[in-house]
């Protein structure tokens, strides 16, 4: 077999940090074309990789070019795109927050479904190696009954590093739906039905605009969350904490504490009842600060699961899932009352 076709629809940040010098740097690839509407910026990623330029999706995907292609594009543009494509065939890897309702998702997984196409959302939190450590040990029955946990994602904003900064589509509710809870937050509730391996089915919740007067989204979002087994837990999202980013997640349970990127030297801190410590140096978590250098092993794992014809990792019922704690909190703020998850 020849190596896979990409195509990169939209040329942000996203791409330009993470899924173009992933596809480059996987052997099994070829980017062929690149996207976007800005035909400057098209025509310079174009150039940069030696591919062919595109302002309209529609013209990419009808090429005949491509045999699979990453959408990285404002958040409104998610579903209509990778819809367009997996119904022309084509397999799609769809950055998150994967859709801005259940409806836009449930047509996502509908089209993936009748195109017999993968559809992947890039939810990078699962393949980071602290977290799948955390999911064995929880698993196994090491830490016991999981009484609690707390978990945060928050950095100074995507204006520090977003190719438009705060004119960027971050900050525009018509285009981006919801701020630091989406861009920051689905990722989180992603990570913690994956390592709590259960779903959230409560959430009361806090959303709003503290700091970016600019902008008409959220930049800050304090979330209380509940498992079906009964487990509650905070959740925060924030575009402002200054100085430094917090990625951490903390697990509270009978035999012990699981500290998930807490300690800048730990990337998984075990403090058990007893007062053992464990300190695991597994590598430490992607963060904006660093250029994304480290590889956050998405685009591997979707090149792998088109060639190998599997199941992706992150499949769009995932996506979904993890989409619908937003859309409830959201729900939960404008109501000022808890609001069940519709799974």
């Amino acid at each position: 077999m020849g190596k896979l076709k990409i195509g990169v629809i939209g040329c942000g940040s996203i791409a330009q940090h993470r899924h173009l010098p992933e596809y480059q740097g996987n052997l099994n690839v070829e980017l062929v074309a690149v996207c976007d509407i800005n035909k400057e910026r098209a025509l310079e990623v174009a150039e940069k990789y030696g591919v062919l330029s595109y302002t309209d999706y529609q013209d990419l995907l009808d090429s005949g070019e491509v045999e699979a292609v990453s959408v990285c594009t404002p958040n409104y543009l998610h579903a209509p795109i990778s819809i367009a494509a997996l119904k022309a065939g084509i397999h799609v890897l769809c950055e998150k927050p994967m859709a801005t309702s259940k409806e836009e998702a449930e047509a996502m997984i509908a089209a993936a479904n009748d195109s017999d196409k993968k559809l992947m959302i890039g939810h990078n939190q699962r393949f980071v190696s602290s977290h799948q450590k955390a999911r064995k040990l929880i698993q196994s029955g090491e830490i016991g009954k999981i009484y609690s946990f707390r978990t945060a994602f928050g950095h100074g904003g995507p204006e520090g590093w977003s190719v438009e900064g705060k004119e960027g589509w971050f900050f525009q509710k018509e285009k981006a739906f919801v701020g630091a809870m989406g861009d920051l937050g689905v990722h989180k509730t992603d990570l913690l039905r994956y390592v709590l391996g259960e779903e959230i089915v409560e959430v009361g919740s806090f959303v709003a605009t503290s700091a970016k007067d600019f902008a008409d989204v959220d930049d800050n979002a304090v979330c209380v969350l509940k498992t079906e087994s009964g487990i509650i837990g905070t959740l925060a999202a924030s575009w402002t904490y200054v100085g430094k980013e917090d990625n951490s997640t903390i697990i509270y349970g009978e035999k012990a504490i699981l500290r998930l990127e807490d300690d800048p030297a730990n990337s998984l801190v075990v403090q058990y009842a007893n007062g053992d410590v464990v300190n695991y140096q597994l590598g430490k978590i992607q963060s904006n600060e660093e250029g994304g250098q480290r590889t956050s092993h998405v685009i591997d794992y979707f090149v792998d699961s088109v060639i190998q014809d599997k199941e992706v990792p992150v499949t769009g019922d995932e996506g979904m899932k993890s989409l619908e704690v937003i859309l409830a909190a959201l729900e939960s703020n404008e109501k000022k009352q808890i609001v069940r998850v519709r799974n």
